[in-house]
């Protein structure tokens, strides 16, 4: 099959270069029995292509099954991907089948794979390399015939590094990798796609079609799209029910497109794919080399006090505003906690001896930075674990650990 019949019987839009190439290699799979791993990031419609690759292959008269390995608890997904017999465990009041059961003589697709325990990661393995299964609760090993495709969002590679992903495992799903390329990568399919889903939207809520003009296209093609195709199909959404004007131009667009980098917490920024997936050792690097800036130049600011009262000068406002910022910076930190203290009698001027200036240096524990930033997370989002783990950049099952280990509940 063509890659033009490819996207027409699929609905997928756009004639990016490398979205070509990532239909094509999942074309030329597809009559294998090869593994796939696909990745890319979250919203580039990662889940398409495990529907290609399954419907052009020998298996696409057998079952298909998705499974999003991210959003089942650690404690049931032996259960749900293998089986269990009956009295296994609390609750098991009947035996049950496991997708491998189920799934014989088809394809089944590993979605978030990387979020997999480590201890099903070595179960996956063995399916993989001799077909094998025990369900949870039996000693017998029963034979499955299942093609696996997974996915993921993140650095595999880092996982391994942080003793977070298997790496015999690694290298048995990336026979052969398929890479979705995010929006930002395919600037020539972005207005496609806005007029595809405006299309879709005016067809639903039975309106006219949005239109937009020649500077909202701009803004469209150079935006970052953090959230890929998803986000813009959201946000096409958004302006087709909100707005009365079918025009839309580059005022009304940007009043829909959230500014990146506005958080309060110091998380860096995932960069391209491939890339190094942001770690939580990452989050404490950055700030304490923040942390480390703002004493060098509070350092300074000291040196220049006593430079001033040795000549009996007052300090410069412009000084004495830097300090307080630096002050207050640390102040936010957590209340709690050793802080930098600054004590004046009065309120023009800095100008008293060294000696009554007092300076406690901060603990620069990461294992008290990391509670802290949890605990400021959960306090935002109101104990809401999903919003907290995606401020903090870690994914919901290690904040419920870490939760757990500082007992934060």
């Amino acid at each position: 099959m063509e890659i033009q019949a490819i996207k027409q019987r699929f609905g997928i839009i756009g004639n990016s270069p490398l979205l070509d190439r990532a239909i094509d290699v999942a074309r030329q799979v597809a009559p294998t029995e090869i593994t796939v791993l696909i990745y890319g990031e979250s919203g580039t419609g990662k889940e398409v292509f495990p529907k290609i690759i399954h419907h052009l292959s020998s298996r696409k008269h057998g079952p298909y099954i998705a499974v999003n390995c991210g959003a089942i608890p650690e404690g049931t997904i032996d259960s749900e991907l293998f089986g269990h017999e009956k009295g296994s465990f609390t609750g098991a009041h009947d035996s049950r089948k496991g997708y491998f059961e189920v799934v014989n003589k088809g394809t089944i697709f590993l979605d978030e794979v990387a979020d997999l325990p480590l201890f099903t990661q070595v179960k996956l393995l063995r399916v993989l390399e001799s077909g094998e299964f025990m369900k949870v609760g039996s000693s017998v090993s029963q034979k499955t015939d299942v093609r696996v495709v997974g996915a993921t969002n993140v650095s595999i590679p880092d996982a391994i590094r942080n003793n977070r992903f298997r790496e015999d495992l690694y290298y048995r799903l990336n026979t052969v990798p398929i890479y979705i390329p995010p929006l930002r990568e395919r600037k020539e399919d972005i207005v496609l796609l806005f007029r595809k889903f405006a299309s879709d939207f005016a067809e639903k809520y039975r309106m006219p079609s949005l239109q937009l003009d020649s500077e909202a296209q701009k803004i469209l093609e150079n935006y970052r799209w953090p959230g890929n195709v998803r986000q813009l199909k959201n946000i096409t959404e958004q302006i087709s029910i909100i707005e009365n004007s079918r025009e839309v131009n580059a005022e009304t667009l940007t009043k829909y497109l959230p500014q990146i980098n506005n958080s309060e917490l110091p998380v860096l920024f995932k960069g391209e794919l491939g890339s190094a997936e942001i770690s939580e050792r990452d989050i404490m690097y950055k700030f304490l080399f923040d942390m480390k800036k703002d004493l060098n130049d509070l350092k300074k600011l000291v040196f220049d006090i006593i430079d001033q009262n040795s000549t009996g000068d007052e300090i410069r406002k412009g000084d004495k505003q830097k300090l307080k910022k630096i002050y207050e910076k640390f102040e936010t930190v957590n209340n709690n906690e050793p802080k930098i203290a600054i004590h004046s009698d009065s309120n023009e001027h800095l100008n008293e001896p060294i000696e009554d200036t007092e300076v406690i240096e901060e603990s620069l524990s990461l294992t008290k930075k990391e509670e802290t930033l949890i605990r400021k997370a959960l306090t935002k989002y109101k104990g809401k674990r999903k919003f907290a783990a995606k401020e903090l950049g870690i994914s919901e099952r290690t904040l419920y650990r870490k939760i757990k280990d500082y007992k934060l509940e």
